[in-house]
């Protein structure tokens, strides 16, 4: 792995460009049709004594689902088997930032888990952005502790399906994952706003790749993000938000979700019709471009 900084890669990527030499062909399923209520727990895992790591989860509950998902705390999980994706958030940022996208990918049916870093979350006692460099060990380990959980809730996540997501600190995370700490357990993956783990491939088994980058990103640049897509030799897609910054905004929100939403339902359930959608999903709200190897 190299020795670069963790932040050094915000400006310009130095991954080199592959073709894709490894398509990811996800086990044939199909998604829910309709939306589930929505429940919500908060879970205190750990990685040692001092990595603290809270672990907010949204997953398809029992009850009527509603327009806009309102989460209710502890709520009976609905029946069946649900992929998980374990959601990385931002510097400076908390899991519940990103609740209006991830409680819709939730009701839809995945279960979401969003661990609060220990040193880069909102509030953070002694914050320090380059402990990035140990977020992707952080969020095995609350993989590690999900799928040991011997509840209900537990009982619903479908164990050979499972993602990982995050934004801008939270999408070098995930880029980690599956590259300088690979988890060989993720079939796909959700960078929104990320670049590259100190310069490191990708690496390991095949997955599927789903990239957001505002094309006026002055945080971590869209020509970075280009790069590290183009450096994927799986399965990939990128959405490029025409006027975006490095937050998801009002006129970009919907795009983003219901695109990332159907590359999910293709890539963890399986379901070919899903994947069709997506550049109609893309075309929502007409803020977007998509770049499609899927």
């Amino acid at each position: 792995m190299s020795a670069a900084p963790i932040l050094a890669s915000t400006t310009a990527s130095s991954l080199a460009p592959q073709n894709v030499t490894a398509p990811y062909v996800p086990a044939p399923g199909t998604a829910p049709a309709g939306a589930f209520a929505v429940g919500k727990r908060v879970l205190e895992f750990s990685r040692g004594a001092d990595r603290p790591l809270p672990t907010t989860v949204w997953y398809p509950a029992t009850g009527e689902a509603r327009p806009s998902p309102d989460p209710v705390d502890d709520a009976p999980a609905a029946p069946g088997r649900f992929p998980l994706v374990l959601f990385s958030h931002g510097l400076t940022a908390q899991p519940g930032d990103y609740a209006p996208m991830l409680t819709r990918w939730a009701q839809a049916g995945f279960v979401v888990a969003g661990p609060t870093y220990p040193r880069t979350s909102y509030g953070a006692a002694d914050f320090y952005a380059p402990d990035i460099v140990n977020q992707p060990q952080d969020a095995s380990a609350v993989l590690d502790a999900l799928l040991a959980l011997a509840d209900p809730l537990g009982a619903i996540i479908d164990r050979d399906r499972l993602g990982a997501a995050g934004h801008s600190g939270g999408g070098i995370t995930t880029v980690g994952l599956f590259s300088a700490h690979r988890d060989e357990r993720l079939k796909a993956g959700v960078v929104l706003a990320g670049t590259d783990f100190q310069g490191t491939p990708f690496t390991g088994p095949s997955a599927a790749m789903l990239f957001v980058h505002g094309r006026k990103d002055n945080t971590v640049t869209y020509r970075a993000g280009h790069a590290v897509f183009a450096a994927v030799p799986w399965s990939r897609a990128m959405l490029s938000i025409t006027d975006g910054g490095h937050v998801t905004q009002a006129d970009d929100f919907e795009a983003t979700t219901v695109t990332s939403t159907e590359f999910l339902r293709w890539a963890l359930y399986g379901d070919t019709a899903a994947r069709g959608r997506i550049p109609a999903a893309a075309r929502t709200g007409d803020v977007a471009t998509l770049e499609t190897d899927l």
